[in-house]
């Protein structure tokens, strides 16, 4: 017999407005097992007839082991194609004068290879700590957005798996994720299976960089910590839909404002620039088509 928690996360909400106000429904299950399989499969039947009758059906979410489990399983090889960016981050921090502990803290508490990039090349004696909080918030600022895309399967989450899997949001788990919100049975618990197992990885890739230091040879030198960047490439030609201008134009639009700010502007204004120009071209093309 499963605990009452976990009856409870494997319940799910199905929710649409109307002017009465909000409907939902609920149904518990047993266990997480029933709930991952009848639940999910009943839940992606309801949904879809729901949103057939009720255009304004609002989220549904499902949290299980299995979501979990499918999450670790499917960000695996995109969280090892990190580990030469994590290797040279290591080497970057021990030529700052960083220890290992202070780049162990610094990469379980901020995890964000961008974000900590950015740090150690401005890092100094003394240390610029407002320049490097602006400068890193303004490289993260895309989370923000990120973030927004799956608000409607996490907002009714318990607030500790809602939160819990949004700090473990890296670029590639949520392209993996928005992709696997596609399916009728999505269950939310992917994006924390998918995060756990890249914040994993990337602790053991940074520390190994920092402790072995000039052992290892620069992989950049090889063009591998191109293999990070490379692998969320691959994951936003999933991410489209086709050749069509709803794809085309939010994507090309984020990528000539991006390239024309990076040349333009100094810091990495590029990346909120361009992350909200293609926000504001699909709005306007959406409007367009509705």
């Amino acid at each position: 017999m499963a605990s009452r928690s976990a009856s409870r996360i494997a319940a799910f909400d199905i929710c649409f407005t109307s002017k009465s106000g909000c409907y939902s429904r609920w149904k518990r299950f047993p266990n997480t097992y029933e709930a991952s399989d009848s639940a999910g499969k009943h839940i992606g039947r309801l949904s879809q007839d729901l949103s057939t009758r009720h255009p304004r059906v609002r989220f549904f979410n499902v949290f299980s082991r299995d979501g979990f489990l499918r999450g670790a399983r499917r960000a695996f090889p995109l969280a090892l194609s990190g580990a030469p960016f994590g290797l040279v981050l290591g080497v970057l921090a021990g030529r700052a004068g960083l220890t290992v502990w202070e780049l162990l803290a610094m990469s379980a508490l901020v995890f964000a290879g961008s974000s900590q990039l950015v740090a150690i090349s401005m890092w100094a004696n003394p240390v610029p700590v407002v320049a490097i909080v602006a400068t890193t918030l303004l490289v993260n600022l895309r989370h923000v957005l990120m973030g927004l895309t799956l608000r409607p399967w996490y907002e009714k989450l318990p607030a500790p798996l809602g939160f819990g899997s949004y700090f473990f949001m890296t670029d590639e788990s949520w392209a993996l994720t928005t992709i696997e919100t596609r399916r009728q049975t999505f269950d939310a618990g992917f994006l924390l299976g998918a995060g756990l197992i890249d914040f994993v990885l990337w602790i053991a890739s940074t520390t190994i960089g920092r402790i072995t230091g000039a052992a290892i040879p620069d992989p950049s030198s090889w063009g591998l910590d191109f293999a990070f960047v490379s692998a969320f490439l691959a994951l936003l030609v999933s991410l489209s839909r086709g050749k069509q201008a709803r794809t085309i134009v939010p994507w090309g639009t984020a990528a000539v404002v991006a390239v024309a700010a990076h040349a333009l502007l100094p810091g990495n204004w590029y990346v909120l620039l361009g992350a909200v120009a293609g926000a504001l071209a699909g709005v306007a093309l959406r409007r367009a088509y509705a």
